[in-house]
């Protein structure tokens, strides 16, 4: 591992303020951090440690509910209001790592996991967002697990996080603090498609800091689901999983949200899938349009073109039980 300086701050404005330096990056509780500088993957040259800062806390308000940037993971999928209120955003945490990872990471450190495949862990082979412009191997390699949606001939590589899928879902916001101020930034404009660009992978600004993210109250929030298929039943990402936030006028649609996990280039949504269902009756056979509308574009490769129907299926298992 390369050698590198270290900082802890108890200010948010020195944070922001040493953040901002070429070469540095945050760190809370290095779950994912860590592992990539030990790969050689990411090599900062200083670690400005915020754990000191007060944001790791979980409140609910009448508009909604505040989930603090250092908020540990299991805090919050266990705290009453997220189970209550946000059903998903409990399950989608309780879903991701294990234990011991959701004991020590934090809720703006699991937002920014690096979108990754094996030939970006692996530093001898070559991947255009670790080295721009030299090639992806995916594209005419071992692709199982990458994406069908949202892809490019510079990366097809999916997002890890089964929180931000959720989050997706329930149109939060992540609030974030710079040199420039504080910015509000909606998640659904949060992340990034590869395009030519793979290494850019969301919107933040060097030295910007997730301080929190706001979950609004919604009829289709406390009727909330996520279901993740994996390979095996712990500290696995997706094969696919979905988020779902449906409101019912009994088995009518009035509005619905869908976010995936594990077909896509970032956490996706879907608005085709969802036009197929508001305003109609909740039926195998509108779920099962709702699943072709979701696919219509995919671009499998030999080794994932499961994934296209092992992704409806999952979407139908998941409304179906909330009907």
């Amino acid at each position: 591992m390369k050698s590198f300086g270290y900082t802890a701050v108890r200010d948010p404005g020195e944070a922001v303020r040493l953040g901002g330096r070429p070469g540095t990056a945050f760190i809370a509780g290095g779950t994912d951090l860590l592992n990539l500088m030990k790969d050689g993957v990411t090599r900062p040259d200083r670690l400005v440690d915020v754990n000191g800062l007060e944001l790791a806390w979980v409140t609910e308000t009448a508009s909604g509910l505040r989930i603090g940037g250092l908020a540990r993971m299991r805090a919050v999928a266990g705290h009453g209001s997220v189970r209550r209120g946000w059903p998903v955003l409990a399950e989608a945490l309780l879903a991701s790592a294990s234990p011991q990872v959701r004991n020590m990471a934090s809720i703006g450190g699991n937002l920014l996991q690096r979108t990754r495949c094996g030939y970006f862990r692996d530093s001898g082979s070559p991947c255009n967002k670790r080295v721009p412009g030299s090639g992806c191997p995916a594209i005419d390699g071992w692709s199982r697990g990458h994406a069908v949606l949202g892809g490019s001939d510079a990366c097809i590589a999916t997002h890890p996080s089964d929180l931000a899928v959720a989050m997706v879902a329930l149109d939060a916001v992540v609030l974030v603090r710079g040199s420039g101020g504080e910015r509000r930034i909606p998640i659904g404009e949060f992340y990034l498609r590869p395009g030519t660009t793979p290494h850019v992978e969301n919107v933040l600004r060097q030295g910007e800091l997730i301080t929190a993210v706001e979950v609004p109250r919604t009829g289709m929030a406390r009727r909330s689901r996520y279901l993740k298929l994996r390979d095996r039943a712990t500290f696995e990402f997706a094969v696919v999983s979905v988020a779902a936030a449906v409101e019912l006028n009994e088995r009518r649609v009035r509005d619905v949200r869908l976010a995936f996990g594990g077909i896509g280039t970032t956490p996706w949504r879907s608005p085709e899938a969802e036009e197929v269902l508001r305003g109609k009756d909740l039926t195998a056979d509108t779920i099962a349009r709702a699943g072709r509308a979701l696919v219509r574009d995919a671009k499998p490769r030999h080794d994932n073109e499961f994934k296209v129907d092992l992704v409806q299926r999952a979407l139908a298992e998941l409304l179906e039980g909330l009907r």
